[in-house]
């Protein structure tokens, strides 16, 4: 159980495929964050400042400083939160985005899964067991691609409890309807963010995590000692700019369009069951035989990410990155004809 939760994308890729499987998008740097970093590298003989990444973050979510916590990934926040709070009981909403309970099972917390039915994976706050003192959830969930309303989550919100949302992939939904990133009114909410994913930092790694104060000073007693080098710091100044945050729009609005490329194109191969409505950046479906299909794409030149690693997912899944229309139709004539030989 340990290892599949440990499975991730990157796993998928190798060379002389097209990966349609890590949900990181590829396209050029731009000068305005490329430029920062690079500038960073004559820093490298001091320790990491954060000062200036916290405030920039929190100018952009509207909060203040001491209400951000600079992670190596968002990932990594997942591991602070199960060190550094006294959890008894954790609920984790499944499928969803792996690495939260593999943390909480490290740090011996005792988890218990809740399971949405497909194929819409809808939220229902009422499945959620009420002793749970910490609450996971992915706004929009990877590997479903659905988006929650923020007054569901909101709903699961009480004194005692810790919500922990994972909107690492808020960015890719124009306008970010439904983040939970500015409330300051619910008890215990937690938010983290990654900035790994639209301007693909992933080996850059760079993340936070947005709390109340208090929330901030628990999680980060399980911080190690400057957790984020100076050159994430510098893109995460970079990424938090006006700039920025227009350009995203900008892309989340052009992977809105590429998106109903593909799940148009989904629609029409015999069987292929969409799950959602989808909201991010990538696609999650359901073929009969999904584990041969996959097998037999990866033999064709395509990475796509294996469903059964998350729970509550079978063989049957497969979560599709989305990409250029051109690449999804090559992809869709390949898929179609596997699923044809079926």
């Amino acid at each position: 159980m340990h290892d599949a939760l440990r499975f991730h994308g990157d796993r998928e890729v190798a060379a002389g495929l097209v990966d349609l499987a890590v949900n990181v998008r590829s396209a050029p740097m731009p000068e305005w964050l490329a430029a920062p970093i690079a500038a960073s590298l004559t820093e490298l003989a001091a320790y990491p400042d954060d000062t200036a990444a916290k405030e920039a973050l929190a100018a952009r979510h509207g909060r203040t400083p001491d209400e951000i916590l600079l992670t190596a990934g968002a990932a990594q926040a997942f591991t602070m939160v199960a060190f550094g709070l006294a959890i008894a009981k954790a609920a984790v909403v499944h499928p969803q985005f792996t690495e939260p309970e593999a943390a909480l099972r490290a740090a011996g917390v005792p988890v218990e899964r809740v399971l949405l039915e497909e194929p819409h994976f809808a939220l229902d706050p009422r499945a959620v067991p009420a002793d749970a003192d910490l609450v996971v959830l992915g706004n929009p969930t990877n590997p479903t691609s659905v988006l929650h309303r923020a007054e569901t989550i909101a709903a699961l919100a009480r004194p005692g409890r810790a919500l922990l949302v994972d909107e690492a992939f808020a960015d890719t939904v124009p306008g970010e309807p439904e983040s939970l990133v500015r409330n300051r009114n619910l008890p215990g909410l937690m938010v983290t963010r990654s900035l790994t994913k639209t301007w693909g930092l992933a080996g850059l790694r760079i993340g936070y995590l947005v709390a109340a104060p208090e929330l901030i000073a628990r999680v980060s007693s399980a911080a190690p000692l400057w957790p984020v080098s100076t050159p994430a710091l510098a893109a995460a100044v970079a990424c938090a700019s006006p700039l920025a945050v227009a350009a995203e729009r900008e892309i989340a609005e052009r992977l809105a369009a590429d998106r109903a490329h593909l799940v148009h194109g989904l629609a029409a191969v015999p069987g292929c069951v969409v799950a959602g409505p989808p909201a991010s950046s990538f696609v999650l479906v359901r073929v009969a035989d999904g584990t041969r299909i996959r097998e037999a794409l990866r033999s064709g030149g395509w990475a796509v990410r294996r469903g059964d690693t998350f729970p509550g997912l079978g063989g049957d899944w497969l979560r599709i990155a989305v990409r250029d229309p051109a690449t999804s139709d090559a992809f869709l004539k390949a898929l179609a004809r596997e699923v044809g030989e079926t």
